[in-house]
């Protein structure tokens, strides 16, 4: 380990001399605080590192002292419930170790040592191992947290132990002496590695009929939801933390005001797990920086949160990945930029934005797993973006767009008039409906792409009218084309608005989902050829099957929507009776 002095401080970066030897992105101690920092720029014995904590205070000619490892993540049981900061430092013992003040200098491990587990073995002595192989389990909530054989370990098992232990503990000896803990340590920048990447054909069930149903996600996909100020981005977060169908939840944090947090930490402990009904802190992994912690820690939020993501992805799990939002962690690299001096690129970003942002969504994948049993896991990422006034050809949100499968756009026009989520289905789309078309027709129904493709093009041809509309009047429409106005706003109201904040509504089943669209769409149908029959629109309005049509969400069961088909039929056969 070498050690050198500091030459030059500039905000979060400090240029140090005398580490010739160190490597890159290797954890370092600054200063007489010991502050935590990274290399992250090498030049000859010179080093440049920037630090994870505020520098106030530091001086030319301080101690510098690298630690010989790379900046890793603590993966293994006690993550779940765990509320950290951006370099795993959880906050609940930092507050009982300085206070609601954080001190610097200060690092606690990432998992609790003194802890023990109840390790039950899944091997036995003489069996040959390697990396990924399943050698026990430890219960964490009413999660089987899976302990593995860490990358590029193998061998025969010599000796495995079962009791209680402490993470640090070795449960296992193999026969050319690696010992195997319950706790490994990662480096947070190396993707972990897989056996094979699958194809995206299994949806994500959220139980939002705007993104079930209109703009779907694939488990194993990426997304992102773009909005400006008051959008509902962090609704639209915490809701598919909340709902989506997969076993472990991952939320960061990243550089989003502190009230907002304060209410994820003070909401996640409370939810109930709707599939579960125990507390949904106890399947999710909380990762706070607020936008006034340090800037550099923020950086590294990002890439703490999807090596947690891969590790439980490794034991065979479903796991979503929250980041609210990528705009702040692209600041955090411009600043971090703009201090190195290098060359900006678009509104002063680094040229090597795009890069770093493919690089952290392309770890997002659905992936057989290395080990015996052959597990499948994924990693769903989506991520929030907050361009500057909603400007979506801003560069975060465009290079973004270049690598995210799903787009779900939130229109600030939309929530002014209070209609959430906030979607535009004009501008969004998705690019996994062709692979999860089978899916579909095996899950829900054979008929499910024709009803979303019907419905969209009605909403499209709402756009059109309404800019007719605007310039003559509707009084001047055919009435197959009120009709359609009439039957878009359906679509809209009964259908895409959904409030996360009802007992009933905040969740639909894809049944649910399929038959109130199918109900919408029945209507429209019969209404165009009752009207081809010579009966007026007003009298197709009010048929009384249409207010029902209005409550539908607030219906438990989707086969009580079912029966409203039948009521449409009979409304209609009747009212062309009348005529």
């Amino acid at each position: 380990m070498a050690v050198g002095s500091i030459s030059r401080i500039s905000g979060p970066v400090v240029n140090a001399t005398g580490l010739r030897g160190s490597m890159m992105y290797e954890v370092v101690r600054v200063g007489k605080d010991a502050l935590f920092g990274e290399i992250i720029r090498l030049d000859r014995d010179e080093a440049i590192i920037q630090v994870y904590e505020d520098t106030s205070g530091l001086k030319i000619g301080e101690k510098v002292e690298s630690t010989g490892s790379q900046f890793s993540v603590a993966l293994g049981p006690g993550l779940l419930s765990s509320i950290y900061d951006g370099i795993q430092r959880p906050l609940p013992v930092l507050q009982d170790m300085s206070g609601d003040f954080i001190s610097r200098g200060i690092f606690p491990p990432g998992l609790d040592l003194s802890r023990r587990w109840t390790f039950t073995p899944a091997v036995s002595a003489g069996d040959p191992v390697r990396e990924g192989d399943l050698i026990g389990v430890v219960a964490e909530y009413h999660i089987e947290h899976r302990i593995m054989v860490p990358p590029a370990v193998s061998g025969t098992v010599k000796e495995i132990y079962e009791g209680d232990f402490t993470v640090e503990e070795p449960v296992c000896i193999l026969d050319n002496g690696s010992k195997i803990r319950m706790m490994q340590l990662w480096p947070a920048r190396k993707p972990r590695p897989i056996r094979k990447k699958l194809d995206p054909d299994t949806l994500l069930i959220t139980g939002q009929r705007i993104f079930d149903t209109m703009f779907p996600v694939a488990k194993g996909g990426t997304a992102m939801i773009p909005g400006g100020f008051g959008t509902g981005k962090t609704v639209a977060e915490q809701t598919l933390a909340k709902w989506s169908d997969t076993q472990i939840v991952v939320y960061i944090g990243c550089g989003e005001r502190g009230n907002e947090m304060t209410d994820v930490l003070y909401e996640f402990p409370e939810l109930i797990d709707p599939r579960t009904g125990l507390p949904l802190i106890e399947r999710t992994v909380l990762i706070a920086n607020t936008s006034n912690m340090p800037v550099a820690a923020r950086e590294a939020s990002i890439y703490t949160g999807i090596t947690i993501a891969e590790y439980y992805r490794d034991m065979g799990y479903d796991v979503a990945l929250m980041a609210d939002s990528t705009s702040r962690w692209g600041e955090a690299l411009r600043e971090i930029s703009g201090r190195l001096e290098e060359m900006p690129g678009e509104e002063g970003y680094p040229a090597y934005l795009a890069t770093r942002l493919a690089a952290f969504y392309e770890r997002a994948g659905r992936v057989i797993c290395h080990g015996n049993d052959e597990r499948i896991g994924s990693i769903t990422i989506i991520g929030a973006v907050s361009p500057p006034g909603g400007d979506f050809s801003e560069p975060i949100t465009q290079n973004t767009l270049r690598v995210a499968g799903t787009f779900w756009a939130l229109d600030t026009a939309l929530a002014y008039r209070r209609h959430f989520p906030s979607v535009n289905w004009i501008k969004s789309y998705s690019l996994y409906l062709e692979s999860l078309g089978d899916w579909y027709n095996q899950e829900v129904a054979g008929d499910w792409l024709n009803l979303r493709e019907e419905a969209i093009y009605l909403l499209q041809k709402e756009v059109e009218l309404q800019e007719i509309v605007q310039l003559v009047g509707p009084d001047a429409l055919p009435e197959s084309e009120k009709l359609i106005l009439e039957v878009s706003r359906m679509i809209r109201e009964d259908f895409l608005q959904q409030s996360a904040f009802h007992d009933i509504d905040s969740f639909c089943s894809l049944d649910k989902q399929y038959w109130m669209l199918k109900t919408i769409l029945t209507f429209y149908e019969s209404g165009k050829r009752s009207m081809n029959r010579g009966v007026g629109i007003d009298a197709v309005m009010q048929l009384p099957v249409k207010k029902d049509i209005g409550r539908m969400k607030e219906l438990p069961d989707a086969a009580m929507v079912e029966e409203y088909i039948e009521r449409i039929n009979r409304d209609i056969a009747s009212l062309l009776e009348e005529s």
